[in-house]
């Protein structure tokens, strides 16, 4: 299988390089070819802005979803986005290497991908009609791959649970999961997250690799996390969750299919 690493750590000898040190080489060693996307090894070019675009008419308003979707179509975007696109595509599964920073992901892998998801790529696809609002969330250009966010973070595992001061990790890594792997159809993988990551000492290190590498073996096996598929009858016109489903939840784990319910539920017929 072929697997992609986009990297975000501006030190190598970093925790997160040894991360993706271990993840190329135990990959490879399972028969599975690897690239790696070293963002800052590259000076990757994070702002999205007008030179993105090869042909943008000179003096004209710059309206960007407008600009990347035409760039797209037409065969114009920068080369180092068409790169990038290209390794998507080529890819069966994508592990996203960074630290949390205030959140979130490095402004770095943020750049990645708003500059990479381009309209007609990762967003703007597929039909508008009724209940069904275009091919996303759980469909879309990348649909049949998997993706994995591997975290380091600073704090400590109790700061992130649901009553943690910091919040559940899994609602800060909702926007990521479910917004911007499973929105073009990839399917997220429960995260492998390393707390406390500055204070992790050398003694340590070595069950820290092993613990990775058992979750890179399962990354064409795992269970992914079961986010509602748009289309999958779950929401109305409106994409809003339809009566009676997520009972007994609430928050961004109403987008979780729940025990009983049917991945596809029934769609809403016409009145007579």
């Amino acid at each position: 299988m072929k697997v992609l690493i986009v990297y975000a750590h501006p030190e190598p000898r970093s925790l997160n390089g040894a991360l993706k040190d271990v993840a190329v080489s135990h990959l490879t060693s399972l028969g599975h070819e690897v690239q790696v996307s070293d963002l800052y090894a590259m000076n990757w070019k994070a702002a999205a802005d007008v030179d993105d675009f090869l042909k943008h008419p000179t003096g004209e308003r710059l309206a960007y979803a407008r600009a990347s979707k035409l760039a797209f179509a037409g065969g114009t975007q920068r080369e180092d986005i068409v790169a990038e696109q290209q390794k998507l595509l080529w890819a069966d599964a994508v592990i996203f290497q960074f630290p949390l920073w205030w959140f979130s992901m490095p402004a770095i892998l943020k750049g990645w991908v708003e500059r990479v998801f381009a309209f007609g790529f990762a967003y703007g696809v597929g039909v508008h009609d009724g209940e069904r609002w275009g091919d996303r969330y759980g469909e879309g250009t990348l649909a049949g791959r998997r993706a994995l966010l591997s975290v380091t973070i600073g704090g400590r595992a109790p700061h992130y649970t649901e009553r943690g001061v910091n919040g559940a990790l899994e609602d800060l890594l909702f926007p990521i999961q479910h917004g911007i792997i499973y929105y073009p159809g990839m399917e997220a993988l429960p995260p492998f997250s390393l707390y406390m990551a500055d204070r992790l000492s050398p003694e340590q290190w070595p069950s820290v690799a092993e613990s990775y590498k058992a979750r890179l073996e399962g990354l064409f096996t795992d269970t992914p996390i079961p986010f509602r598929r748009q289309n999958g009858g779950h929401y109305d016109t409106q994409q809003v969750l339809k009566p009676g489903l997520g009972h007994g939840t609430a928050g961004t784990r109403l987008h979780l299919l729940q025990p009983g319910e049917p991945e596809q539920a029934p769609l809403a017929t016409a009145r007579p």
